[in-house]
């Protein structure tokens, strides 16, 4: 996948376009993206997907916006969806006064070499808030831009998919539905540091991951089951706490600690890829350790029947 940088500048009438944040790449995503190709292919033109190293909201608002992928990861999903280009842009405040018009003018027509946008009919974009589809297709005839309207997902029950509602699912532990959402099992990527190694003691030595990026949305505190692919080769079925640890309290604040089944060694400094695929249980405290250590055994078993 091409990604075009801001020296570059693209001939006219180029590209067929889509924009967005596209956090997730989820199914809804990817039903709009099949339409982008559909209408790139019968314009014999290549497809180009416009979006944000950072989510508008969060510079909006102030305030930080967990995320569903990272940018990279973003990126990597997008190109297995066949798009042939991304232009990656940085959003700022003054980005945000933009009109639509101006929008389009400057950065998709005048920059991008934008031919065709695919949009969503009901998609809003630029500072005023109150235009919509029919005022892009009038812009874009004024500029030589056409303008496409594109479909909604819409799954059995009329049921529709956004990255706000696989969050809600995320944070509530509906792993099965935000998994269903996404079209494949949520993921987080780290790295093993040290820990307490109070998991050893009690025969379930457990790796410590600290996540590449902190704005990566980390699921409700709980016991989960979940598919650990160590250093990009070897995978392992695995069982996950997230919480602070009530039993131990230890005072570590909020970690994510992982025992692999069938594992044996040290994963110190180990790359590790932790795909969800089961909630477990809620995190809670126990008397002792040897409660704690025969709940490890119980949810031990209940991950194996996940995973068959």
């Amino acid at each position: 996948m091409k990604q075009i940088l801001e020296t570059e500048k693209a001939e006219r009438s180029t590209y067929v376009a889509t924009m967005g944040y596209f956090d997730g790449v989820h199914l809804g995503h990817q039903y709009l993206l099949s339409q982008l190709r559909a209408c790139a292919d019968s314009k014999g033109k290549p497809t180009l997907v416009v979006t944000f190293d950072n989510h508008p909201r969060t510079v909006l608002s102030g305030k930080p916006m967990p995320l569903l992928t990272t940018t990279q990861e973003k990126l990597l999903l997008l190109e297995r969806q066949s798009v042939d280009a991304c232009a990656l842009l940085h959003f700022t405040h003054e980005m945000a006064q933009m009109s639509a018009k101006e929008f389009m003018q400057k950065i998709l027509v005048d920059w991008l070499g934008v031919d065709t946008l695919v949009v969503g009919y009901d998609h809003r974009f630029g500072h005023n808030r109150s235009e919509g589809f029919d005022d892009y297709v009038r812009y874009g005839k004024e500029m030589g831009l056409s303008i496409e309207p594109a479909e909604a997902l819409r799954l059995n029950g009329g049921e529709s998919v956004c990255s706000s509602r696989i969050r809600e699912c995320l944070s509530e532990g509906s792993i099965d539905k935000a998994n269903e959402y996404l079209s494949r099992p949520y993921f987080m990527t780290g790295t093993v540091v040290e820990g307490r190694q109070v998991g050893r003691t009690i025969g379930y030595p457990t790796a410590n991951l600290m996540l590449d990026d902190a704005s990566k949305l980390v699921p409700k505190d709980g016991v989960y089951a979940v598919r650990v692919v160590v250093n990009d080769v070897h995978a392992y079925n695995a069982i996950m706490n997230i919480g602070t640890r009530p039993t131990l309290n230890d005072g570590r604040g909020r970690t994510i600690e992982i025992h692999l089944l069938d594992f044996s060694g040290s994963l110190y400094g180990a790359r590790m890829r932790v795909e969800f695929i089961g909630f477990i249980r809620d995190e809670r405290k126990f008397d002792n350790f040897e409660q704690l250590k025969h709940q490890i055994s119980i949810d031990k078993a209940d991950a194996i029947k996940i995973f068959r």
